[in-house]
């Protein structure tokens, strides 16, 4: 790693995030191209804690923004139950993928390849918030650049769904071996406890928090059970627009 000067907080977390550059954006475009490859998340169905909590009502249609939505099996669910579907990757090759998909499934998502942390967001612009294996692939130091995200992202009432690693999947590094191994170990591991702390304070409050279940291969839906499953709320009252005559017809023009 080239010698760098370090005088401002971006340049340290910049520092940290060159340390730890094992998994950039090229060896993610080599994972996703072998489409063969013997993955569990390889699959066309949509995580089945999303079809429960749709099915019961915990979430509606809405916008949706899904972060590291891979090969885009749950952005193609999404739009296929009336979501209006922001997806992002920062691998080509899986926006490829999802977007192969996406037209064979004949919905439409706005499949955007960038790092989360590069997306152009307007305050309290989605419904709901989906990740499905990207939170576990963050270092450290980026964990409240990503609570600030997701905050950022949804409207107050929006929901936040979480799908990532349990202690018996990750890797068991504590945060300081993260950058004395300098490597994530494949991706960390979180508690119940951790889980709880970064979601289960404000702004947010957590609605759900348990394994997700395991699922048969050729089932309508996808589970693991080494995966935690979160559902979360954004606390505070939706703002509710109110139009004038003249204002909605200049809207509808």
């Amino acid at each position: 790693m080239p010698e760098r000067f370090v005088y401002t907080t971006e340049d340290a977390l910049a520092m940290l995030d060159d340390l730890l550059a094992e998994h950039g954006d090229g060896w993610w475009d080599g994972f996703f191209a072998d489409r063969a490859r013997p993955c569990p998340f390889f699959v066309d169905r949509p995580d089945e804690n999303l079809a429960e909590w749709f099915d019961a009502g915990r979430l509606a249609p809405g916008r949706v923004l899904e972060l590291g939505c891979g090969q885009g099996r749950n952005a193609i669910y999404l739009a296929g139950r009336g979501c209006d579907v922001d997806a992002v990757d920062f691998s080509a090759e899986a926006i490829g993928w999802a977007a192969e998909r996406a037209a064979t499934a004949g919905v439409t998502v706005n499949f955007l390849c960038c790092s989360v942390f590069d997306l152009p967001l307007a305050d309290g612009s989605y419904d709901f918030v989906v990740d499905s294996g990207c939170f576990h692939h963050l270092a450290p130091h980026r964990r409240q650049d990503y609570v600030k995200l997701v905050t950022r992202a949804l409207r107050p009432g929006g929901k936040f769904a979480l799908a990532c690693f349990r202690p018996e999947a990750g890797s068991d590094f504590t945060d300081r071996q993260v950058y004395e191994n300098r490597s994530l170990g494949g991706g960390l591991s979180y508690t119940e406890e951790r889980l709880r702390w970064l979601w289960d304070a404000e702004p947010f409050s957590v609605d759900v928090l348990r394994p997700m279940v395991s699922q048969a291969g050729d089932g309508p839906v996808f589970g693991v059970d080494f995966l935690w499953v979160l559902l979360a709320t954004k606390q505070g009252t939706p703002e509710i627009t109110h139009f004038s005559p003249a204002a909605l017809g200049e809207t509808l023009r």
